[in-house]
């Protein structure tokens, strides 16, 4: 028996879940699913998720042992990766050069307020 099945959340360190709320649901687009405070986690169980996602992340508040301003590794989906490009460097948002490399798709990197990397790649 398979006891894990899916990917469904990934933890993304902010240290204002408030700004890291609005960038991910207002400059990103993405929904909210949940706002649960939790005080002795030291703020909210915070989770977006771009829409009709089965991923999703969780907003969750730095500390020392686990810092803002990471490379997460994380790949986001896009139909077209050179819109969404040119779209976030048109609203300020830290991205980093298209990527195009014969036979493979389309990437950029961008950052979060926080300094946070993700990336977005053509599908």
């Amino acid at each position: 028996m398979n006891h894990l099945t899916e990917i469904r959340t990934i933890g993304i360190p902010v240290t204002d879940q408030d700004r890291a709320l609005k960038f991910y649901t207002e400059t990103l687009g993405f929904e909210l699913v949940m706002d649960v405070p939790l005080p002795r986690f030291g703020g909210r169980w915070l989770v977006v998720a771009p829409p009709n996602s089965a991923t999703n992340l969780a907003l969750v508040p730095a500390k020392d042992d686990l810092p803002a301003g990471v490379d997460t590794g994380i790949r986001f989906s896009s139909p077209d990766a050179k819109a969404a490009h040119e779209h976030f460097g048109n609203t300020g948002v830290a991205t980093a050069e298209l990527l195009e490399w014969p036979g493979v798709p389309l990437m950029f990197s961008l950052r979060d307020p926080d300094g946070n990397r993700l990336y977005v790649s053509q599908f």
